[in-house]
């Protein structure tokens, strides 16, 4: 045993003396030179996006529900609003709205599209106040009770999906009243029993990346 272990001792000196040769020996070698793995490399910055947004800008993170399960999630300038943790979620449509300039949180809530009153939801589009950012992500059944006047007041918010939202679709989108284009930020997808992913869900979405302050 006392052969061995002083092998061991040999050959780790030898590795330690190798090593201070190679290093002495190459003026320009620096650590920097060796690439870490891309997942130790990776650096997250708000809302855990994988780069900074530039000056005027807000970062954002939203991620739809996963079936009926997990709830949905909103970040904004690394302030998560709503999520499961918080127990602030709920089934159907998650909004949160933010001011436009300063990004400060101005109020969330959630409305159940399945069972709830939609008189809620109407008044809550009815009062969005001028340069706010809307963020809504969907869980469960975001579509059910939608009606014509409440799909008319996403599409000005800018959203490209508003009418097609149905029975168990997934939905992230982040628009703004009055905006003068469609928005950008939104991902979509249908609720198709052959191509599902949770069986009578469609897979969850994320949305993610850096909206103009006064996305106008």
């Amino acid at each position: 045993m006392r052969v061995s272990a002083l092998l061991r001792f040999l050959i780790l000196i030898f590795v330690l003396v190798i090593t201070w040769i190679f290093v002495h020996s190459y003026p320009s070698f620096s650590m920097r030179t060796i690439r870490l793995p891309r997942w130790i490399e990776a650096v997250k910055y708000k809302c855990n996006l994988s780069k900074p947004c530039t000056d005027k800008k807000f970062a954002f993170r939203l991620v739809s529900g996963a079936a009926n399960v997990v709830g949905p999630s909103i970040c904004f300038e690394n302030e998560i609003i709503m999520s499961p943790v918080k127990n602030n979620v709920g089934r159907g449509l998650n909004i949160a709205l933010v001011n436009g300039s300063t990004g400060a949180t101005l109020t969330y809530s959630s409305f159940d599209m399945y069972s709830g009153d939609t008189k809620v939801l109407v008044a809550f589009l009815k009062e969005i106040p001028e340069g706010a950012l809307v963020l809504v992500a969907s869980y469960d059944d975001p579509g059910t009770k939608l009606d014509d006047s409440i799909r008319q007041s996403f599409l000005n918010l800018g959203s490209s999906y508003a009418k097609q939202l149905g029975f168990r679709d997934s939905w992230a989108f982040v628009g703004a009243k009055n905006i003068k284009s469609k928005s950008p930020f939104e991902k979509f997808v249908k609720n198709n029993p052959k191509e599902n992913k949770y069986s009578d869900w469609p897979e969850l979405v994320e949305l993610e990346g850096c909206v103009p302050q006064k996305l106008l």
